[in-house]
């Protein structure tokens, strides 16, 4: 059903080191033709270290080049997973002293994984059967877009729209955030039950903040007056960058709790379909897109990740593969160098559009072999193919120095929504 990774505690890594002229550490830099401000041009580019599983495409080397000398950006990391995005890279953590850039978090705020086990082995999903009854009960019980209003979850108490920066933005996430909350969203998000090496049954969700996050995001780039390396930006040391730290406080408690309504879920319908539930004791929660006040260096920095999830000493961590490939339960090493901080999963190898051009429904289905999944939606699946993505194997090899590997498992079924 799966092959096992060469153990990351065993094998050598590869991490590259910069070396060189700024501009030659990784790729030729910024080709000169976008709007950088003379400030952020002339200023000293920031120091960058990066881990990677393969070479880097010179289109996010460029990016990662033109990030590192805006305003205020004190540092970069790269993790292994890196790949191009709008703005800022996929797989970076980025510091700065007193800016925020929210386009060095993304849209999908708080974007992050839940894992928890059952107290039963995968068996309990061993033929078509019992994995099309339990398909099917997810798909009545986690939308992959909106509830009805009469299908709602309540709100959790700490969630209260009025406590966003601005009417205007309560307003435009108070239903929208009713109506989402419990559902999965689109893209590389999925619920997906996996088996670890002995074969205890385990669940693993991605999700985020769905239409919240990307408001917040939208609202405050509107307000921002800050322009450096084509980028907007906000300063904390104003009403304006409090504003947006707080609000995207909010999208990522909000993501949380999407995560843990969709698990409630999860376990009512493994609870009421074969009687079996979850081991509360060993929930692993994480995010990997935000921006939180942390000490680096002697000093406290600002650090914005990506796609890249906190990786302090000792911190639990969850690091997807592609559905129909490994993944990895694993502890924060505290890698200085690297802003405490990891690879968030096996990252892109192929953009969406290129996947679905070099992926048929016949290529998902192979790639997806013994992995249960709904087969209507092998048209759509194509782009999540899990060719579409780098080996995450070689990924967990670079960043051995930044986490140590607690648990590998290996898909049983996946659940994409509907």
């Amino acid at each position: 059903m799966s092959i096992e990774p060469n153990d990351p505690k065993t094998s050598s890594h590869r991490r590259r080191e910069p070396s060189g002229s700024a501009a030659g550490r990784y790729a030729a830099g910024p080709s000169g033709t976008e709007p950088v401000e003379s400030a952020a041009t002339c200023r000293a580019p920031a120091p960058v270290k990066i881990w990677l599983s393969m070479p880097m495409e010179s289109s996010a080397a460029k990016a990662i080049e033109r990030v590192r000398r805006a305003d205020d950006v004190a540092y970069i990391a790269v993790m292994p997973d890196v790949h191009l995005a709008v703005d800022v890279c996929v797989g970076t953590a980025t510091a700065t002293r007193r800016l925020v850039y929210p386009s060095a978090v993304g849209g999908d705020i708080g974007c992050g994984m839940l894992a928890v086990a059952f107290d039963a082995g995968a068996d309990v999903l061993r033929d078509a059967a019992r994995a099309g009854a339990l398909l099917r009960a997810l798909g009545e019980r986690i939308p992959g877009q909106r509830r009805s209003r009469r299908n709602t979850m309540p709100m959790p108490r700490d969630l209260r729209a009025d406590d966003l920066s601005h009417p205007s933005l309560a307003s435009m996430i108070r239903d929208e955030a009713a109506l989402q909350l419990g559902t999965l969203g689109g893209g590389n998000h999925f619920v997906e039950f996996q088996a670890d090496g002995m074969d205890q049954l385990w669940l693993m969700i991605h999700s985020g903040s769905r239409a919240a996050g990307q408001a917040v995001k939208a609202h405050h780039l509107a307000r921002a007056t800050i322009r450096s390396a084509s980028m907007m930006a906000l300063d904390t040391g104003e009403d304006e960058g409090q504003a947006y730290l707080n609000d995207q406080q909010w999208a990522r408690a909000y993501a949380h709790a999407n995560r843990l309504a969709m698990a409630g879920q999860v376990t009512a319908a493994m609870k009421e379909r074969f009687n079996v539930s979850a081991v509360e004791s060993t929930q692993i929660t994480c995010d990997h897109n935000h921006v939180q006040p942390e000490p680096h260096f002697g000093q406290t920095l600002l650090v914005h990740r990506k796609g890249a999830m906190p990786a302090g000493a000792g911190q639990g961590g969850v690091v997807p593969g592609s559905m129909g490939t490994l993944s990895y339960h694993v502890e924060g090493r505290g890698c200085a160098e690297a802003l405490n901080s990891s690879a968030h999963g096996a990252g892109r190898l192929f953009s969406r559009a290129a996947a679905r051009e070099r992926f048929t429904r016949h290529d998902l289905r192979q790639q997806m072999q013994g992995v249960w999944f709904d087969p209507r939606m092998s048209q759509a699946l194509r782009e999540e193919a899990p060719k579409s993505y780098k080996d995450v194997r070689a990924v967990m090899r670079a960043q051995g120095e930044l986490v140590k590997v607690v648990r590998t498992l290996r898909p049983v079924m996946v659940y994409k929504g509907r």
